[in-house]
């Protein structure tokens, strides 16, 4: 008989079930509902795990049922800032994957102390594993609350569960991300753009890339207790950046280079109002750039070979063509 633990049943489906560790495992993803926690899903599914996917709203992760057997899959509501909430999902697991984050409102309570107190209570609860994601340039040092408060949750998680994994990424993209189809839209409608801190250097690393990772670590336990930064292996300008994804629709477009001095303005001034393209905090942090240090394991601990952008980043590109699919080089 499968066995059964919170009304979860250890059956699974997937090629890499019984070759994986994880099979039959409770993985809880904290947060899970978001564009890098559906991979995540989609990835441990494929391992056979018993998979709990904990977020404020359950509903945002129904599209994942059908990559279900029949009592792999569990939903439940909770909220990083509600530590009963949190105690509630964690209770059981195997194994933790905290995925919350924000860019605003009570930063701390999100994904500072509140990571800590996650990891305290998977630990409390008897998880094997806890797996937290901040992002490349978390420091408690920081001025910009955003980095700030992701150097504290590092801190807090390490301290309440000893041999907790940090993931640093760089900018995530992927087909239906909020970066690559945010420029893509801009680009596609307005026929001149500035560009905000254009010689600031990227290094966006593919959704399916860190999904990977996050998962290659659960399953090898002496991958564990390590801070991984997960950058792609390309680095690009802002500038650059801009340039190919207008290649890629087969668009001439003109782009402003825009001074330090005027960008910083720009999002001081209108940084506050609703729909603002960039806020101060934001700017301060694109001005930084976003690659990897150097100083921690990245994808070749891993065994990873991360995809460059340019494997998909045409085909992705094809819906803000002139005529999308129809559309021919010169139009």
């Amino acid at each position: 008989m499968p066995k059964r633990r919170h009304g979860i049943t250890a059956i699974a489906k997937g090629q890499d079930m019984a070759s994986s560790n994880l099979a039959g495992k409770l993985v809880t993803l904290i947060g899970g509902s978001g564009f890098l926690g559906t991979r995540v899903a989609q990835d441990l599914l494929r391992k056979g795990v018993r998979l709990r996917v904990a977020s404020r709203d359950p509903k945002k992760s129904w599209h994942l049922k059908p990559l279900a057997n029949l009592g792999q899959l569990q939903f439940a509501a909770m909220d990083i800032r509600n530590p009963k909430s949190v105690e509630a999902i964690v209770a059981g697991s195997d194994m933790v994957v905290n995925l919350v984050g924000a860019f605003d409102g009570d930063l701390d309570a999100v994904q500072g102390s509140g990571a800590g107190r996650a990891a305290e209570l998977a630990r409390k609860a008897g998880a094997t594993a806890f797996v937290h994601v901040s992002a490349i340039g978390a420091n408690v040092d920081s001025e910009v609350a955003y980095q700030r408060s992701k150097g504290i949750g590092e801190q807090a998680v390490t301290e309440a569960f000893p041999g907790a994994t940090i993931i640093r990424p760089s900018i995530i993209f992927g087909e239906d991300d909020e970066f690559l189809n945010m420029f893509g839209g801009l680009i596609s409608t307005l026929p001149f753009l500035p560009v905000f801190a254009p010689d600031a250097k990227l290094q966006p690393v593919h959704v399916e890339d860190v999904a990977g990772a996050i998962v290659k670590v659960l399953e090898n336990p002496s991958l564990a207790g390590k801070t991984y930064e997960l950058a792609g292996p390309e680095v690009l300008t802002m500038l650059e950046l801009n340039e190919r994804i207008a290649k890629s629709q087969d668009r001439s477009r003109g782009f402003l280079p825009l001074p330090d001095f005027a960008g910083r303005t720009f999002a001081k001034a209108t940084g506050w109002l609703p729909g603002a393209p960039i806020s101060s905090d934001q700017y301060e942090m694109l001005s930084q750039g976003n690659v990897a240090s150097g100083e921690c394991p990245g994808f070749a601990k891993l065994g990873i070979e991360p995809s460059p952008m340019t494997l998909f980043l045409d085909r992705w590109m094809t819906r803000f063509r002139k005529h999308g699919r129809f559309h021919e080089a010169g139009i």
